[in-house]
């Protein structure tokens, strides 16, 4: 395991996170799903030091592209901080496949 990582979103929910190649989650699958599942703790399954995938807890909210929209509908931000989360929004959809 490489790193291990606490985090803290708006809601106030915990979220540990750890990040492990792929090799050893495959020697250790068995342990990384007990954690997941009794910790609450996701694993970003890293490939050539790239993440590729996660193991995360099946009961963990997941935020839908609506959940985020609605929110959005309800936040009133000021025009500069409007735009400045629009550039980083579309400088992070760059990076996505």
């Amino acid at each position: 395991m490489v790193v291990d990582l606490c985090l803290k979103s708006d809601n106030l929910i915990l979220v540990k996170e750890t990040t492990i190649s792929v090799t050893e989650a495959a020697r250790k699958f068995a342990e990384c799903v007990n954690q997941t599942r009794y910790q609450d703790r996701t694993f970003v399954l890293l490939k050539n030091g790239k993440p590729v995938a996660r193991i995360v807890p099946a009961n963990g909210k997941v935020c839908k592209g609506r959940d985020l929209a609605e929110a959005l509908a309800k936040t009133e931000l000021p025009d500069d901080e409007a735009r400045a989360w629009r550039r980083d929004l579309i400088k992070g959809r760059k990076g996505q496949p």
